[in-house]
C-alpha cells in the first residue's frame, strides 16, 4: 500500500515544532522542519478525520527565513526543532504561538502578551542534558519519530563544560541504564546521574573527577563524589540533588528571578506561597522580604533541597506532599495580604490544587509555565475564579527549540 503524498502551502508554525498547511480537502497537515511560506511535498504519516501529519520529502519553494542549521543530526534528532529559522525569527514565532493558545484554548481576547525575553546563549546554554544509549551502549538521543535512539556526534545545546566531556562517557551496554544525565553546577562541577530500572550498579568507565550518582526507584546511591552539586543565582548559592529539577538555563533563570521580584510587591507585611517549589530558587531572593514564605513540593530531594537552601530564614515553612492535598488545608493559615507563585509541570496546575488557591484569594498569582496549553486551560479557570490577567510575559529558556516558558501575573481586581 502507497502512502499519499501531496504537494502543500504552509502557513504557520504551530506549537510542537511543526509548521501547518492544509490538504486540498481541506484538513490541516502539519509537518516538522517545514517553515511558513514555504511550499512542500509531504508524504502523510498519520492519517486520521480531522487532521493528517506529514513527513517531509522535498522543499519545492523555500522560505526566504530558511538558514542552514548548525548541527548535522537536525531533522534527525528529536531535540532541536527551529535550527533552520534564525533566532530573531524563533522569538517572534514562540511569542505568536503562546498568544495563539491563549487565545483558542483558553479564550482570551487580546492576551497581554509581551516579547519573548531572549537567551543570553542561543547555544550551549543548557547546564542538565539527558541523554539515552543505543543497544550497544553509545549515548544518543531520541530521535525525531520517537521510535529509537540517534547516536550522535555533536549537540550544541550543553553548556561547554557538559560538551567537552560526553563523549568520554562509555557504556558496554545500555541493558541496565534507562537514561544518562549530565549536569554541570558552578565552579566546574559535574555529575553524571544513571537511571534504572534494575537496582544492580551500571557499569561506567569514567576517567575524570566527577560525581555518579545512580538512581533506582527514586532512590539515588553515590557511585563516586557527591549526590548533589551547587548552583549559583544572581550571587546566590543553591545546593541541587541529583533526583531534584532545577532550570537548564542559568542565564534565563535570573532574568526569571528578576521579572518576579519586580512583578510582585511583597513586603514585610504580606506573606507568600510558594507551590510546586523545588529546590527553593524562588522563595530564596523573597524570604528576605516578605512576613512569611510557605513552600509546598512533592519531591522528597527537593524538600531537603529547599530546606539546606533556606536555612538561613525563620520565616519560612515547608509542606512536603502534593498541592491539591496541602493546599486546602492552608485556608486559615493565610495572613491578610498574600501573594502566591506557581511553578507547576508541564500538565499545569491540579484542578482541584487550582481551585484551593482560588478560594485561598491571593492578592496576585505569578504563573511560571512550561506549556502554552496548560497555561491557557489554567488562565481560563483563574479568570472564571475572578482574577484578571494583567500580563504575559515569554523567556526563550529552550533556544533551537519549540518549548516556551512564560510568567503570568494574575491579580484580584
Amino acid at each position: 500500500m502507497t502512502s499519499a503524498v501531496f504537494d502543500i502551502a504552509l502557513e504557520k508554525l504551530t506549537y510542537g515544532g511543526e509548521a501547518m498547511g492544509r490538504l486540498p480537502d481541506g484538513r490541516a497537515v502539519f509537518v516538522p522542519f517545514g517553515l511558513p511560506g514555504e511550499q512542500v511535498r509531504v508524504e502523510l504519516t498519520e492519517d486520521k478525520k480531522n487532521f493528517a501529519r506529514g513527513k517531509l520529502l522535498e522543499i519545492l519553494k523555500a522560505s526566504p527565513d530558511r538558514i542552514a542549521p548548525k548541527c548535522k543530526h537536525f531533522a534527525e534528532c528529536g531535540g532541536c526543532h527551529y535550527q533552520n529559522l534564525p533566532y530573531e525569527k524563533q522569538l517572534t514565532a514562540k511569542t505568536e504561538i503562546l498568544r495563539d493558545q491563549l487565545q483558542r484554548i483558553g479564550k482570551i481576547e487580546n492576551p497581554p502578551v509581551k516579547p519573548m525575553v531572549a537567551s543570553p546563549l542561543e547555544w550551549n546554554y543548557r547546564n542538565h542534558v539527558q541523554f539515552h544509549l543505543t543497544e550497544d551502549g553509545k549515548i544518543g538521543f531520541v530521535n525525531s519519530s520517537g521510535n529509537a535512539v540517534l547516536p550522535i556526534e555533536e549537540c550544541h545545546l550543553p553548556q561547554a563544560d557538559i560538551d567537552s566531556f560526553w563523549r568520554d562517557l562509555q557504556f558496554e551496554s545500555n541493558a541496565e541504564v534507562e537514561r544518562v544525565s549530565l549536569r554541570a553546577g558552578a565552579d566546574g562541577g559535574l555529575m553524571v546521574v544513571l537511571e534504572s530500572e534494575s537496582p544492580e550498579t551500571p557499569e561506567l568507565e569514567v576517567e575524570a573527577d566527577v560525581s555518579v550518582v545512580h538512581i533506582f526507584d527514586d532512590h539515588p546511591v553515590v557511585l563516586a563524589g557527591e549526590d548533589h552539586l551547587f548552583f549559583n543565582i544572581l550571587d546566590k548559592d543553591f545546593r541541587v540533588s541529583a533526583g531534584t529539577f532545577f532550570q537548564v538555563n542559568t542565564k534565563i533563570a535570573e532574568k526569571m528571578v528578576q521579572h518576579l521580584m519586580t512583578c510582585l510587591p511583597v513586603s514585610l507585611s504580606t506573606s507568600l506561597l510558594d507551590i510546586y517549589c523545588g529546590a527553593g530558587l524562588f522563595s530564596k531572593f523573597f524570604a528576605g522580604k516578605s512576613k512569611k514564605v510557605i513552600g509546598i513540593e512533592s519531591s522528597e530531594s527537593a524538600c531537603e533541597d529547599f530546606a539546606f537552601n533556606l536555612d538561613e530564614f525563620d520565616n519560612v515553612e515547608l509542606y512536603e506532599g502534593a498541592a491539591e492535598e496541602i493546599l486546602p488545608a492552608l485556608k486559615s493559615h493565610t495572613a491578610s495580604v498574600i501573594y502566591a507563585i506557581v511553578d507547576p509541570p508541564r500538565a499545569g496546575i491540579e484542578r482541584h490544587a487550582l481551585d484551593a488557591l482560588i478560594k485561598i484569594q491571593p492578592q496576585m498569582i505569578a504563573y511560571v509555565s512550561c506549556d502554552p496549553s496548560t497555561l491557557a486551560r489554567d488562565a481560563a479557570r483563574l479568570i472564571n475564579g475572578g482574577y484578571r490577567l494583567v500580563e504575559v510575559t515569554p523567556f526563550d529558556l529552550f533556544p533551537q527549540t519549540y518549548h516556551i516558558e512564560s510568567i503570568s501575573i494574575f491579580e484580584k481586581p
